[in-house]
Formats: structure tokens, C-alpha cells, sequence
């Protein structure tokens, strides 16, 4: 039998409390390349991942489990981040390593028309996790608080209301047993500068490059600002805002792992009962 993994910390850190943004938090002051909440090093954080696998994996069954007896609890895990910060290597790297019928991804893109004809939370509300899923959106209703104020593509009176539009809603999916874990990883203008040109220099790379992520560089300064006002305007009591510093690939997965689990805790998900007598269908299977 192996033995576990390591823990490269004598009492484990909370990653919740040190990665929740406090009042007056300023963005421009987080180091993209720190480690909040973590002391060791790329190998001890690969060590650490490796700990929690199981019990991110155990966590996510009793919640996909208890929800056949009728528990309505689920996971919400919202990432938003400038373009190469690393959302796909984390559905990959963390979320992906559990059951994927307990998970419920969705990626989403410029609206369709028929999602542009209804009010913009329209197609969040339809991609909300089913109880005792974890639900992993991959960008959010945030874009219409950030792209679309960067980019002018509605009236300042228009995307203004929606900060408020986006507080409500996040307290009616709070009431409804789904918990938010809301995540923007934190990338330097120098680092993502680094990942694009790598994008381009290797072939098994270059399928993921996209000419307009040089566009939006371009707009750098108006996204931090913009990311700055949707932490002022909603990081509630119900659903803070953490932001996990991204220039190190090995903390941000470390850190959204840690993150789930230590929701998943506080959810609490039990194995449900059963709604037979054990002993009873043993000796039924052992007379069959």
C-alpha cells in the first residue's frame, strides 16, 4: 500500500480566508506571482494537489449521492480571468480528476441570438448546477460587467444596473442550496505576454491562439478597472470574490482545489440512507 502524500504544511491553511478579498481590497497591490495561504514551493504544491485528490473526489460523490435521496446542495465554481490565465488547465487539473457525471461545465461564448433577445442572466439561469453537482462556469455574467463595458458594447446606463441585476440573482441561487465560489485568476500583463508568445512558438499550441487576445492587451488598464468595480460592487456576504494570484500555474490549481474543498465542507454532503435493509438484501443475495 503507498503512503499518502505529504502535506508541506504542519497545520493547514485556510485558503478561503486568504484568498477572500477584504474591504478596501485594490488589486493593483496583489502580486500576480505570490502564494497566498501556501509557503512551500512548485514541488511541495505539487505534492499538495496530489493530497487532495482524494477528498475532493470523495466530497463531490456524497454530493452527487445524497442528491438521489432529494438533497438540493450544489457547487457553483464561477472562474473569470484575462485570456491564457489558466481556467482550462484548471477544469482540466482539478475539476477533471472527479467524477465527471457529478460535474456540469459550461463554457460560455459571445451570446447567440436567441440569448441576446432575453435578459442577459437569461442563459446563466439555464446552465445553473442540478443538485449535487459541482457546476464550473467557464467566464459568467460577469462578461456583461467587464467585455462589455471595456469594449462599449452597451450604454454605460445599461451595464451600470447590472452589478445590482447580478447581487439579487446571486442571492436567489444562494437561497436555492447552490453555493457560489466565485474565482478570478489574477495574471500579470508580462506573464500573459510570455504564454501568448509560447502559443505561437510551439504547434501543439498555436490551435489555442487567438489574434483578438492581442486586442484586448491592448485594453489592459480598462479590464483591471473594470475588474476592480465588479469587486467593489459585488463581492457580498452571500458570495465574496477570491482572487487567486495566476503567474504560477502549480499555486492558482493548488488554490481553486483548496478552495472547493473547503466549501465542500462546509456543504457537508452525507451518504444518504438506504431505503432497504442491508442485512435484509444480503441474505438475498447470498441465497440467489
Amino acid at each position: 500500500m503507498s503512503k499518502p502524500a505529504r502535506l508541506p504544511w504542519k497545520h493547514e491553511p485556510s485558503f478561503r480566508e486568504a484568498l477572500k478579498i477584504p474591504r478596501g481590497f485594490r488589486l493593483a497591490d496583489l502580486d500576480p506571482a505570490s502564494t497566498p495561504g501556501f509557503q512551500g514551493g512548485k514541488a511541495d504544491g505539487s505534492r499538495a494537489l496530489a493530497a487532495g485528490e482524494a477528498e475532493l473526489d470523495d466530497l463531490q460523490e456524497r454530493l452527487h449521492a445524497q442528491a438521489t435521496a432529494g438533497a438540493p446542495e450544489a457547487v457553483l465554481l464561477i472562474l473569470q480571468a484575462m485570456d491564457t490565465a489558466g481556467k482550462g488547465g484548471i477544469v482540466r487539473h482539478v475539476a477533471g480528476l472527479v467524477d465527471p457525471q457529478g460535474l456540469q461545465i459550461t463554457a460560455f461564448k459571445a451570446p447567440t441570438d436567441e440569448e441576446r433577445s432575453h435578459d442577459f442572466l437569461w442563459r446563466i439561469r439555464r446552465a445553473l448546477p442540478r443538485p449535487g453537482r459541482i457546476g464550473i462556469f467557464d467566464r459568467s455574467h460577469y462578461e456583461d460587467v467587464l467585455v462589455v463595458r471595456v469594449n462599449d458594447l452597451a450604454p454605460r446606463a445599461v451595464w451600470s444596473k447590472r452589478y445590482a441585476a447580478i447581487n439579487a440573482f446571486e442571492r436567489e441561487v444562494v437561497g436555492t442550496r447552490i453555493t457560489p465560489v466565485k474565482v478570478m485568476l489574477h495574471l500579470s500583463r508580462e506573464e500573459q505576454q510570455k504564454r501568448l508568445l509560447e502559443r505561437l512558438e510551439r504547434p501543439d499550441k498555436q490551435w489555442k491562439y487567438n489574434p483578438g487576445d492581442v486586442d484586448a492587451r491592448t485594453r489592459w488598464e480598462a479590464y483591471m478597472e473594470a475588474y476592480q468595480a465588479v469587486f467593489d460592487r459585488t463581492s457580498t456576504r452571500e458570495a465574496p470574490w477570491h482572487v487567486v494570484p495566476a503567474d504560477r500555474k502549480w499555486y492558482a490549481r493548488l488554490a481553486v482545489q483548496r478552495l472547493l474543498i473547503e466549501h465542500l465542507r462546509e456543504v457537508a454532503p452525507r451518504w444518504p440512507a438506504p431505503s432497504f435493509d442491508p442485512e435484509v438484501e444480503r441474505q438475498r443475495v447470498l441465497e440467489s
